[in-house]
């Protein structure tokens, strides 16, 4: 059961409404919250303090990572759920600006454009150094070889994946079961950034990544169409980035980042390349710093539209749960 403060239908969906509304203005206009205060920070130290006291053989290493996935997730799920039923009883303002407060550190169309626009100056300064640099709040590839045109395709890579698990996912998320469920969303993703790697993480991320995997099918395709209806209204090739997202998809290792990033490297005309694991578009040139830009003005654009479906599938949701 989700928190709520009145009883007509209507005039929740008014709340929540102002809740994910307040939030998108909030991440707009504020920066992150400082780290101390930072819900995925704790999340992470939670995270981290499990690791621990994790079995070093597979089948232990699988089984503990098992259950450490369920207790965080509904740890968070249910700590945001009380918070929630206590701000309901605080009266509309505290559910309004708490909720939203909450709401807002599950997601980040800010944080994401930023890094990007960080990078893209520092190319266009021709300092490659710096650039690289600036990568590490993009990407954990190693990034010591990369030349400009990799490094600019590394930073566009992961504005377009991260449309997804950065906005689009925990919108949907609130839309369907509110700020529990986009906290609970957002849990998993941190699970899954942390564990869901090879090498020692194979066996005791193996649930945190399969997890994620399942829980962003859906966004990560409504994320790649959000993306191409954007490019239509900045005049960009839609059909040229529809073309190559069919064919490409499928080349990356996740089954849902190649959605959204063979659709960047569609419209925008560019070869995304991460070497020795995919080439998107590799018909097309190796990007520049000012196409960072324009990637950044696509995932704004997503952001928009996503909100607005967002605010559908609210309408939705309570018009059925009336």
């Amino acid at each position: 059961m989700i928190p709520a403060i009145y009883s007509e239908w209507w005039a929740n969906l008014a709340v929540d409404v102002g809740v994910i509304l307040l939030a998108v203005l909030l991440d707009r206009f504020l920066p992150e919250p400082p780290a101390r205060f930072h819900p995925v920070v704790w999340m992470g130290r939670m995270i981290s303090a499990l690791e621990r006291f994790a079995p070093g053989r597979p089948t232990g290493a699988l089984i503990y990572g098992a259950v450490s996935v369920f207790v965080v997730i509904g740890a968070w799920g249910a700590l945001a759920w009380l918070a929630m039923l206590g701000l309901s009883e605080l009266g509309l303002v505290a559910y309004l600006l708490g909720g939203a407060i909450l709401l807002r550190t599950s997601f980040t169309v800010r944080g994401l454009i930023t890094a990007g626009e960080s990078t893209r100056q520092a190319l266009e300064h021709e300092d490659l150094e710096d650039a690289r640099a600036k990568l590490v709040s993009l990407v954990s590839r190693d990034r010591g070889e990369l030349n400009a045109p990799l490094v600019a395709a590394s930073a566009i890579e992961s504005v377009a994946e991260n449309t997804t698990d950065s906005y689009i996912a925990p919108w949907l998320a609130f839309a369907v079961l509110g700020v529990p469920f986009a906290v609970a969303y957002r849990a998993t993703n941190t699970l899954d950034s942390m564990w869901g790697k090879r090498g020692c993480y194979e066996y005791l991320g193996k649930c945190a990544a399969r997890l994620d995997d399942l829980v962003n099918l859906l966004p990560a395709r409504l994320s790649a169409l959000l993306m191409l209806l954007s490019g239509t209204l900045l005049g960009l090739p839609a059909h040229q980035g529809w073309r190559v997202m069919l064919r490409d998809q499928r080349i990356t290792e996740s089954p849902n980042a190649g959605w959204t990033m063979s659709a960047m490297a569609g419209l925008l005309g560019r070869r995304l390349e991460k070497k020795d694991h995919y080439d998107l578009g590799a018909e097309f040139p190796r990007p520049e710093a000012a196409d960072i830009g324009r990637c950044n003005q696509l995932a704004a654009g997503t952001a928009l539209l996503g909100v607005i479906v967002a605010l559908g599938l609210l309408t939705i949701r309570h018009l059925v749960t009336a």
